[in-house]
């Protein structure tokens, strides 16, 4: 006969958010593929409308699907196993959005070094580039396009150094605030994960700064210029997006502080959101590496 002690494992019950998440999910993509459809006609449709509907839909869903889980962890119903799952569904997460920017690098890598050469004339394409674009000089950034479409390259120096400098420190900031966490110092806790909220914002603002200055008259860095200003706006645009995101978590679990929640024992939430944060910084060293210095 055993004597082992088996812990529980809480099954939550049926719940509406997946169905919901399933509807915003289907409304952004038909809204987003009829906005784009419709960006040229008269009244301009209603993409727009359906798209903005489904992403208040699925900020809704977040909200009440994360408030449950919330208020079931604080219950004491998750059990280590249950903390396990947590784990391995964000390092899914995680993995997942690895792949999402591997995509993007692999094709800048494309671009840089089959394509635009290509284009120029290398291997058995030099009678193809004589004969249909002879005044095309291959060479990256891609400056000007064999349509003829210049634009000017952004320098790594000036933004984006102050970017780089800003998420470093961000990333440090953070892993400062989870030791004070690990350390049950929550006066530590909140001036540190402040700081990172604000470096992360900074960030931001200065991202909007830098494209506002690549779209003025002097640049004319835009998304149309060519593969150059494609993949600049993508990658960038992209990450900015993720930054965004990691900032909204870094604030819910400011509040969450606030409210006394997490223990130097049990605060997942706190480590996930640090994560995600780590592999934003990661993304960005990459993209400041590959895109605006290389």
């Amino acid at each position: 006969m055993t004597t082992k002690e088996y812990e529980s494992y809480y099954v939550p019950s049926q719940s509406h958010w997946p169905i919901v998440g399933a509807v915003a999910l289907f409304l952004i993509a038909v809204g987003a593929g009829n906005y784009v459809s419709d960006m040229n006609s008269e009244d301009g449709g209603y993409g727009g409308y359906i798209l903005l509907a489904g992403i208040a839909l699925v900020l809704y869903m977040i909200y009440g699907w994360f408030s449950d889980v919330i208020t079931e962890s604080l219950a004491g119903k998750y059990s280590h196993q249950m903390d396990n799952s947590f784990k391995q569904g964000m390092s899914w997460f995680i993995f997942s959005e690895v792949m999402f920017f591997a995509a993007f690098f692999g094709a800048l890598l494309y671009l840089r070094v089959f394509s635009v050469p290509w284009l120029g004339g290398e291997g058995n394409n030099a009678e193809t580039a004589a004969v249909l674009w002879p005044d095309f000089t291959a060479a990256w950034p891609l400056l000007k396009t064999p349509d003829g479409t210049e634009t000017t390259a952004m320098g790594w120096y000036g933004l984006p150094l102050i970017n780089t400098v800003l998420l470093l420190t961000s990333s440090i900031t953070a892993h400062f605030a989870h030791t004070s966490l690990i350390k049950n110092n929550r006066s530590q806790l909140k001036v540190w994960l402040g700081i990172t909220i604000l470096l992360g914002i900074a960030f931001m603002y200065f991202q909007v700064e830098e494209y506002a200055h690549g779209y003025s008259e002097e640049m004319r860095l835009y998304l149309t210029s060519g593969v150059y200003g494609n993949s600049f706006y993508l990658l960038t645009g992209f990450h900015g997006m993720h930054v965004t995101l990691g900032c909204i978590m870094l604030i819910v679990m400011f509040f969450r502080v606030l409210k006394g929640h997490f223990t130097a024992e049990n605060h997942f939430a706190f480590k996930a959101a640090s994560w995600y944060w780590h592999f934003v910084d990661v993304v960005w060293v990459m993209l400041f590496v590959f895109v605006y210095i290389i």
